[in-house]
């Protein structure tokens, strides 16, 4: 593509005030609008002093600026512009917003939780963010990344684990199944240096109990995790509410002896359990019983997927004198209908969390843009839900390639949307360009969200 004009005969001038960039923000406040979430702030979120005031349209406001891909308080400021105070009321300034999140404490950041939780029973409502009527599990998957900062005066951020890394760390909760993407059912800020398992099994419980006034209640829920959470305390959350489970097991002496017992005969090649072709290394499965010194021990199958150690390095043209093999078990209590191919490629999709919070990083993640522990807090909660309003409107649409999108793209597809206001017979008009290529799932979008007035 090249210019058609010579530079001579370019200009350029920011004074259009009947024009947008994020028409996308449209249905998206609209389908806000729907399910409550101004009422519910306004309900449950209650802070003392003058910069606590009206705090419906302030979170509005930052979601707003999230959905448009802001991520920082200076970022807000990009849903300021052109013709946006001709669609929009109640939009607030950076520096507003900045002593609004300034001014929650622990207590109130619970209250926000609150709003999440609800939010999310209302987008299923609404929306088809959790697919169809479907009997396949619900995949519940947890873990925890540290977000990077840089100021060392940020409350709680301290170098964590990993100790090159300054930052604090994201606990997260998703929900997923073969008929709807990840949805972030559950999150939680703690310190940098805080274990993974730290406060887990009472967030699991609580998201549990949120999923009950869902569309998914009454589905088989399937809890995947890595070592990090294998404790007794998240299993029993989940033996307790019928659940079960896929936690990566550490390596101690118990789970030795059960590998090494394991005859050479009853090892099978892995084999994808959709397409059937040949992955890397071998499976293989032994009865178990986890944390059998306790009061609460679980008997249950140990899965072991082994592979070649690529850290062993033979001489060129030479084989080793015997196989070296690299072993990764986990727990599960799912029924013998799962032979141990199948779950180990169950087990593997774990990973699928790892998107999430890789899409949360480059976006509203990308910075904590507070020195205030709650206010990071609150942030990352707007964070959350701000991903699930993207998948909710991505729904809307009815285009399957949308609904397995990432957030970036929705982003790009469904909110990037330039457009041009008309106002006729009080009627605004949005004037969007020809021939945009998801314009059909656009308009659908738009369409779900403004249905015709009732008569």
């Amino acid at each position: 593509m090249k210019l058609s004009q010579s530079p001579a005969r370019v200009t350029a001038k920011f004074d259009d005030t009947h024009l947008v960039g994020y028409a996308g923000l449209v249905p998206a406040m609209r389908l806000a609008e729907t399910i409550g979430l101004f009422d519910l702030v306004d309900h449950h979120v209650r802070l003392p002093g003058a910069t606590g005031a009206n705090p419906g349209v302030k979170i509005g406001s930052l979601i707003a600026g999230m959905l448009a891909g802001a991520d920082s308080i200076d970022d807000m400021d990009r849903i300021r512009h052109g013709g946006m105070p001709q669609l929009f009321t109640g939009m607030r300034a950076p520096s507003t917003l900045g002593s609004f999140l300034r001014s929650f404490t622990f207590g109130h950041t619970r209250q926000v939780d609150a709003v999440a939780s609800r939010l999310l029973a209302q987008l299923d409502e609404h929306t088809e963010m959790f697919g169809s009527v479907d009997d396949s599990p619900v995949m519940i998957d947890i873990d925890d990344t540290i977000v990077e900062v840089f100021g060392a005066t940020k409350q709680g951020a301290v170098f964590g684990r990993k100790k090159k890394v300054r930052g604090l760390s994201a606990l997260l909760i998703t929900a997923s199944a073969e008929d709807f993407s990840p949805i972030i059912i559950g999150q939680r800020l703690r310190a940098g240096s805080a274990h993974s398992v730290r406060g887990a099994h009472h967030l699991v419980r609580e998201t549990l109990q949120h999923l009950c006034h869902t569309s998914v209640a009454g589905r088989q829920l399937w809890l995947r995790a890595d070592s990090g959470f294998y404790t007794r305390d998240i299993v029993g959350v989940l033996r307790d509410a019928q659940g079960w489970v896929s936690i990566t097991v550490r390596k101690t002496t118990a789970e030795k002896n059960a590998i090494a017992a394991i005859p050479d005969h009853q090892w099978t090649p892995l084999l994808d359990s959709d397409t059937k072709e040949p992955l890397i290394g071998e499976v293989a499965e032994t009865p178990f019983t986890a944390f059998s010194t306790t009061t609460t021990p679980l008997p249950c199958r140990l899965i072991i997927h082994r592979e070649p150690d690529p850290t062993e390095k033979q001489p060129h043209h030479q084989d080793g004198l015997f196989p070296l093999w690299k072993y990764h078990a986990f727990i599960t209590n799912a029924p013998p209908t799962y032979d141990a191919a199948t779950l180990t490629v169950i087990h593997r999709r774990h990973a699928i969390i790892e998107q999430v919070n890789s899409a949360l990083k480059d976006s509203a993640l990308a910075h904590l843009p507070s020195a205030s522990f709650p206010a990071n807090t609150v942030w990352l909660t707007l964070a959350a839900i701000t991903f699930n309003l993207l998948r909710a409107l991505a729904s809307l649409t009815h285009d399957t390639t949308l609904t397995r999108a990432t957030p970036a793209t929705l982003r790009q597809r469904l909110i990037h949307v330039p457009a041009r206001i008309a106002t006729r017979a009080r009627t605004t008009f949005l004037h969007l360009p020809h021939n945009w290529r998801w314009a059909t799932a656009w308009l659908t979008l738009f369409t779900n969200t403004h249905p015709p007035p009732r008569r």
